[in-house]
């Protein structure tokens, strides 16, 4: 098989795609014909070298795909050969064409479904899952402020919190990208614009939302504090640098800043996460938007492309 193979920590140029030899599936283990990749900002980060977690050299990344598996190992039971599916994790990598993995990484993709959607869900849709539900404990009527509600995580976050019965607003950087913001079902502010938080006051009444999702904290935490409900929770997603922020606004709004990786999520969490996507794929609420589709050997664009910012959907790559 083809697989993108890394063999220094380094930029994007030190993905290679080389001949691999086929992964074959142990007790409790699936190899699945891969579809589609998912290409997530994480995997920048560990490709670089600049992550806490890093891989044994050499490997091939990525974590979330969509196809159909291939064989199975012995004492698997839930999954057959030719089902489809999509991953929430790999033992061998999902920027090839055949990964191996864990059964309990393997779930169902609905016909409804179509490859590239299911390689937008595994990092994206069970991030958002996690902030939403098992974070911030989001509860019906409530507003929901999502950062960088048009990329892969934002959109996730609207389309679960809106099948939550939640008022959701997000952001965007540009007419496009609110446009998209705007079709999931949220209402939508520029994030570049001087006065969004003041727009956002307004849109909440003066109270502030609930609930806010941060994408990009060492930007816009401090704001967030500024404006945020009483008793509001705030759940940081992401962030690429340090912020200084006045404790005091947490005390006045007693409000909660939290933080995860979800690569921390227990057995148990990470079970109730794709129930939980199980049931939004079958009702059609959960609809994951493609923004770029690059093939395998252009991983080094995609990685360039998923940091370049602007997003409008998820990026992902083709075997």
């Amino acid at each position: 098989m083809k697989a993108i193979i890394i063999r220094e920590f380094g930029p994007p140029e030190v993905m290679n795609l080389e001949e691999s030899a086929d992964p074959k599936p142990g007790r409790g283990q699936v190899t699945v014909e891969i579809k589609a990749a998912g290409v997530n900002p994480v995997e920048t980060y560990i490709r670089s070298g600049a992550y806490a977690r890093k891989p044994d050299l050499p490997y091939t990344p990525g974590t979330d795909g969509a196809g159909l598996v291939k064989e199975t190992g012995p004492g698997v039971g839930t999954v057959k050969q030719g089902d489809r599916v999509y991953l929430s994790g790999s033992l061998s990598g999902t920027y090839a064409e055949i990964a191996l993995c864990r059964e309990t990484q393997v779930h169902p993709l609905p016909d409804n479904t179509g490859f590239a959607q299911g390689a937008a869900l595994g990092v994206p849709y069970a991030t958002a899952w996690r902030a939403l539900f098992q974070k911030a404990d989001v509860k019906k009527g409530e507003t929901a402020f999502i950062h960088g509600g048009s990329g892969g995580v934002g959109i996730a976050a609207i389309q679960l919190a809106r099948a939550a019965g939640l008022h959701v607003v997000g952001t965007a950087g540009t007419l496009r990208g609110m446009k998209l913001v705007e079709n999931q079902g949220a209402s939508a502010l520029d994030h570049g614009a001087s006065d969004y938080i003041d727009q956002l006051r307004t849109l909440t009444g003066g109270r502030g939302p609930d609930v806010i999702l941060e994408m990009l904290a060492n930007v816009n935490l401090a704001k967030d504090l500024a404006v945020i409900a009483p008793r509001g929770r705030i759940v940081v997603i992401g962030s690429r640098g340090k912020i200084e922020i006045d404790p005091r606004l947490v005390m006045a709004h007693e409000a909660v800043v939290t933080g995860f990786v979800l690569f921390n999520a227990t057995e148990g969490e990470l079970k109730a996460i794709h129930e939980g996507l199980a049931k939004g794929l079958a009702d059609g609420s959960l609809r994951p938007a493609i923004a770029l589709e690059f093939p395998l050997a252009l991983a080094p664009s995609a990685h360039e492309e998923v940091m370049a910012g602007g997003h409008y959907g998820k990026i992902v790559l083709v075997p």
